[in-house]
């Protein structure tokens, strides 16, 4: 080892400093000519005559200099930098083939080299943490029947058709981790989204996560700068009050003074300290795309969100699973008795806090790779993007195709300078050697000016897939895994549209080559090779029209998909007042307010609210039981058959102002709209759409008529207690979306869509 590490600097001692090995090797040279010369002086001859007989019997000097430099590893070192300055000449020679070449491969690899780095952020960097693939995530799966009935967290199916969750209830925590043997110390996150922040009088939204006290010190995470929050610190709200920020949020608001640390700060009206700054690639516990601004205790989430309606408060609800879990793996203990042994703990939690029927199944607790958080981003935008790669690869073959063919043709127009070659004595490999150069040397010009495309658009696709309801996007980082990717695909695309020019180049004869008819000698043995990369060509080129003409497909129809409601002239956005200061009755006063306030403002035709935008990627659902009606001879089956059901009938609903219908351009075809006199001392009401109806009460489901009479009404009871379901990128918090409807002078209104 120690030999070819000693080898190994040798020849990077000489190719750094060429000119002093050379100058040694015309002084040893000079050296053992002078010395036979004045053996020779000695034995009678002149020191001319001397000197002449020593270059005779030291033979040519240039031989002796290129055993020299084999002897370092020089030869081929020497070979490729020829090769490098013919290949450029040759290309130097050809602009119009050079051009083209080039910018095929800059934008096929540049295409490649983007969607990979954005399949390498979303599906396999893990968190800025060291040792992140000891980190075991806490999830639990169940059916349609759980025990646990509230979640504010993400879920989705399993292939076995039951659904994963990936939310515990704060005593489920404390019991786990007071209970664990089988993990290291559990510790807990949650991201609960935007809260309301002011940095020396400058109010904005920062995404905030709040993490439990030994979050920090499980995750072997250190600040750089002040310190980390502590188990003493994630204890009552009042002690709780510290912050830790992002890395961006102390160069954008502080430009990385270190008199961040101490500052306070306001977060929901409640003053906050900042102990510490996160290091640059922290991203905390849920994912690897980008970072909270803000990172504060557990225990200050009844001030940031106060209590979650029917649930009351969440460090002490039995009812709403909200906080997330992970833990690092016990050295020695399998995952499946890790796995089994919080799943007996968590089943006794359950039991013990809430109350279980009997058609209630106990869910089961699971143990995944936590090396990547949540992963959220890998499940929804995983076979999207493989599509992508795929799709960018086919791109590259055709580019690569594209580009052999070319090369088949100026090597056939170069074949007497092949024949000269050979005639000279240079061998077949050798002309392989230099044809390959030729397209290494290509495909690393396309390569960089790919690299540089994908760099300058890499935020392109992000901006397409960000949501503005959701933190601000992904980031893409140039990486050495991007650079790398590009260099392996560089050097690949060379070879792989180089190789055939290079075999048809060492095939040529020197006789027939130096002839003047060589041309016609030689194209019949390439033609089976240039036909058969147009049959490659032209397949290619079919998958991908077909692709692509589907691709356009799919976005002509989402375009023209009918949403529901008007889109046109709609402001959507959010507020959040601080729980603090807004308890329930005066967050409903304090709406009223601003819908009159914003109603007045010149140009709005209409104002109303909704707990949850519309079209935002979120969603919530509750149970519901019918009750009240009394079967008929024609629904009574059909009504009987419901009422067999599983009483845990679930729908998606939505919490909506009094003008919502009016705004949104939805039309009721049946019954009536909200009305002033709904309030919340009236009999409450609601308003399904079709899609209800229809399941639920065929026999009753309206026609739509001008005419058409109002249907009685229909009771549905939802069921006492915390028993609504949040969805997938949902957050129960009283968060409101306020829509406007904007008037214009110079368009014609469409006609309000049905409410399906």
């Amino acid at each position: 080892m120690s030999a070819r590490l000693s080898r190994l600097k040798s020849w990077l001692r000489a190719i750094t400093h060429r000119n002093r090995v050379e100058a040694h090797m015309e002084d040893e040279i000079l050296f053992h000519l002078e010395a036979r010369a004045a053996d020779l002086t000695q034995q009678g001859l002149s020191p001319r005559e001397a000197l002449r007989q020593a270059r005779i019997e030291f033979g040519a000097i240039p031989t002796h200099k290129d055993a020299m430099r084999h002897s370092l590893n020089l030869r081929w070192w020497d070979d490729l930098w020829a090769d490098l300055r013919y290949a450029t000449r040759t290309l130097r020679k050809s602009p119009g083939f050079t051009a083209i070449a080039v910018i095929s491969l800059a934008f096929a690899i540049g295409a490649n080299t983007t969607i990979f780095s954005i399949a390498n952020e979303i599906l396999y960097e893990r968190l800025g943490v060291p040792h992140a693939e000891q980190l075991q995530l806490l999830t639990i799966t169940g059916d349609k029947n759980l025990a646990l009935h509230a979640f504010w967290g993400d879920w989705d199916s399993t292939p076995d058709g039951r659904t994963r969750f990936d939310s515990f209830t704060y005593p489920a925590y404390q019991q786990l981790r007071a209970s664990n043997h089988v993990l290291q110390d559990i510790f807990a996150f949650k991201d609960i989204g935007r809260a309301n922040v002011t940095i020396d009088g400058s109010a904005e939204a920062l995404q905030v996560e709040l993490v439990s006290g030994n979050l920090y010190q499980q995750m072997d995470v250190q600040p750089v700068l002040g310190r980390a929050i502590l188990p003493s610190d994630d204890g009552a709200p009042s002690t709780g009050a510290v912050a830790i920020i992002s890395d961006g949020l102390w160069q954008r608001e502080f430009g990385r003074s270190p008199s961040a640390i101490g500052k306070t700060i306001s977060a929901n009206m409640t003053p906050v300290t900042i102990i510490g700054v996160n290091p640059r690639g922290f991203t905390g516990a849920k994912t690897v795309q980008s970072s909270p601004d803000l990172f504060m205790p557990l225990s200050m989430i009844p001030v940031l969100k106060g209590s979650m309606g029917e649930t009351g408060t969440l460090l002490s609800s039995p009812n709403l699973s909200w906080v997330q879990l992970m833990a690092r793996s016990e050295p020695g203990i399998p995952d499946e008795q890790a796995r089994a042994a919080l799943d007996t703990v968590l089943t006794a939690v359950i039991r013990g806090t809430i109350t279980v029927a009997k058609s209630d199944t106990m869910p089961r607790l699971e143990l995944e790779d936590g090396s990547r958080g949540l992963n959220f981003a890998s499940n929804q935008f995983g076979k999207p993007l493989h599509v992508l790669l795929a799709l960018v690869g086919f791109v590259l073959l055709l580019a690569c195709a594209n580009i052999a063919n070319l090369m088949l043709a100026r090597a056939s127009a170069r074949q007497r300078e092949m024949g000269v070659r050979l005639a000279l004595g240079a061998s077949r490999s050798r002309i392989l050697r230099q044809v390959l150069t030729e397209s290494l040397l290509l495909s690393a010009i396309g390569g960089i000016l790919g690299l540089v495309l994908s760099y300058l658009g890499r935020t392109a696709l992000p901006s397409l897939i960000s949501n503005a309801w959701e933190h601000a996007g992904l980031n893409v980082p140039f990486n050495w895994h991007v650079c790398g990717f590009t260099a392996a695909i560089t050097i690949l695309t060379g070879i792989l549209f180089g190789l055939a020019p290079a075999w048809a180049a060492t095939r040529a004869e020197v006789g027939t080559a130096l002839k003047e008819s060589a041309s016609t000698a030689t194209r019949s043995r390439k033609g089976f090779t240039g036909k058969a990369i147009v049959a490659f060509q032209v397949a290619l080129s079919t998958l991908l029209v077909v692709s692509a003409a589907l691709f356009l497909r799919t976005l002509f129809n989402l375009n023209s998909i009918d949403p529901g409601f008007r889109t046109d002239h709609l402001i959507v956005f959010d507020i959040s007042p601080p729980s603090l200061r807004y308890s329930a009755s005066k967050e409903i006063v304090l709406h009223r307010k601003i819908e009159q306030a914003l109603a007045s403002v010149p140009g709005v035709n209409g104002v109303t609210l909704t707990n949850v935008p519309l079209i935002a990627g979120s969603m919530s659902n509750a149970p519901f039981n019918i009750e009240g009606a009394t079967p008929t001879e024609e629904s009574g089956p059909i009504l009987n058959a419901v009422r067999a059901r599983d009483r845990r009938n679930t729908a998606m609903f939505v919490t909506v102002g009094k003008r919502f219908f009016p705004v949104t351009g939805l039309t009721i075809v049946s019954g009536r709209d909200f009305s002033p006199q709904d309030t919340e001392t009236s009999q409450r009401v609601s308003i399904i759409n079709r899609a209800l109806a229809k399941q639920f009460f065929p026999f009753l489901t309206p026609t739509p008529s001008a005419n058409a009479s109002p249907s009685p009404p229909l009771k549905a009871k939802k069921p006492s207690g915390p028993r609504s379901s949040a969805s997938a990128r949902t957050c129960p918090s009283p968060t409101s979306a306020m829509i406007l409807h904007r008037s214009t002078s110079t368009s014609t209104p469409k006609s309000p869509p049905e409410a399906e």
